[in-house]
């Protein structure tokens, strides 16, 4: 039996695959249910996310084709789709792999902390329909462990690399407690409602959100519990607003330095952030020469995210040593595992062997057999009982292979080196 990982993510295949190819939440189960039925997988899993679709096996090595049939007609790709972009791992392969995905050192953003709970997912969805055997579920708890030391033993996570959670953490740096603060977000766009998730998630105390369209603002504030107000409002907001965010597609400012002035001096020296991530610019640049008024641009953030993706790639190297060493320790265990198999197939085997001879033994007593002769011919029956298989094989091997079987007898019976 071999620990199979089949593939495909970011690195090998386009979006349009990577969708073909995917298990929604609610398919893995079933999914894993028919997939444990194939002949010869004796443990399975299933990892499915927007940037990658990875199925992990316990099977014989010439399953592998079989398994990737399997996928294809799952997901009725067309013929070859999943041959063309899959990749496939073995053993230690799929070790290491499974532990550089947990630690986010093979993220399409480097280091990034959700691929952790999406791995957690699957394993408890295998957990769930009993899909996951001894060496699946050791292989994904390592894999939690190695990210969780990943992540205490380096910077790896610690700084943050997308414009929308630099932005957030920005607002933390300032403020102790975003429970405490109101945030004003001006557009609705994409990189507004990220920005607007990553909030709630820290949180935040009250959203307000303007927008030229009120009827998009309203769906926005909705969905965080949140106030919607046009951009017309936006001055009468101000004075109660902590963290102002701006994005839009407007040509000119959408915010000048007099309404900001006057917010400032009704809100008695009490600090505000305001970010503007608009190309072109929402917030007059004038804006920064206020007292209490901290500004910051698309530019700053960029700056600011470039040193952090610095400190990550260094802090990869040291994940990428760590999950080396962990790696390791798994493939001893896997090891180890297999020496033990096969220990009991050798005792089971010799008990055979032993119960045999003993049976004929018992039968030449019973006869009148003297028992020293008895004796003599267990001891000569079960010594050539148990020879006969190696020794064939070693006269049989080429050159080759006697050479390693014989450095391997001398080593498992301990033989004494001739001429000492």
């Amino acid at each position: 039996m071999a620990l199979l990982t089949l593939g495909l993510s970011h690195h090998s295949a386009p979006v349009e695959t990577r969708e073909r190819l995917a298990f929604t939440a609610s398919e893995i189960p079933d999914a894993l249910v028919r997939l444990r039925a194939l002949p010869g997988v004796s443990e399975a899993a299933i990892l499915s996310t927007c940037n990658r679709t990875e199925i992990f096996a316990v099977a014989a090595p010439e399953d592998e084709s079989r398994l990737l049939d399997w996928w294809q007609r799952e997901r009725q790709a067309p013929a070859g789709t999943v041959e063309k972009h899959a990749y496939v791992l073995r053993d230690r392969g799929t070790v290491r792999h499974s532990l550089r995905v947990a630690s986010g050192l093979d993220s399409m953003v480097l280091g990034e902390p959700q691929i952790l709970g999406q791995m957690k997912t699957a394993f408890a969805q295998a957990q769930g329909v009993k899909s996951l055997g001894p060496v699946l579920y050791r292989l994904f708890q390592h894999s939690f462990s190695v990210a969780k030391l990943v992540r205490s033993e380096t910077e790896i996570g610690a700084h943050p690399v997308s414009i929308a959670y630099a932005a957030v953490q920005m607002a933390n740096h300032i403020f102790t407690d975003l429970r405490d603060q109101s945030v004003l977000l001006i557009g609705a766009g994409e990189t507004i409602q990220l920005l607007a998730r990553h909030l709630k998630t820290h949180g935040v105390g009250r959203i307000v959100v303007a927008n030229r369209s009120l009827e998009k603002a309203q769906t926005l504030a909705n969905s965080l519990g949140g106030y919607a107000i046009g951009l017309n409002e936006i001055a009468t907001h101000l004075p109660e607003s902590d963290v102002v965010i701006s994005c839009t597609a407007a040509r000119g400012f959408i915010l000048g330095r007099e309404p900001v002035a006057k917010a400032i001096g009704r809100r008695r020296r009490k600090p505000v952030l305001m970010i503007d991530l608009a190309i072109p610019r929402d917030l007059d640049p004038a804006i920064s020469t206020l007292e209490d008024v901290y500004l910051y641009t698309l530019d700053d953030l960029k700056a600011v995210i470039a040193g952090n993706m610095k400190v990550r790639e260094n802090a990869a190297k040291q994940a990428e040593a760590l999950v080396e060493d962990q790696a390791v320790h798994f493939e001893r265990w896997l090891d180890s595992r297999d020496a033990g198999v096969t220990i009991r197939r050798l005792r089971d085997q010799a008990r055979i062997s032993r119960d045999e001879v003993l049976e004929k033994a018992a039968r030449k007593l019973s006869q009148g057999e003297s028992p020293e002769a008895v004796m003599a011919f267990v001891a000569d029956t079960l010594t050539n009982k148990l020879l006969h298989a190696p020794s064939k094989a070693l006269r049989s091997a080429d050159a080759v292979e006697q050479s390693q079987l014989m450095d391997a007898a001398e080593r498992l019976f301990a033989l004494p080196i001739e001429g000492l």
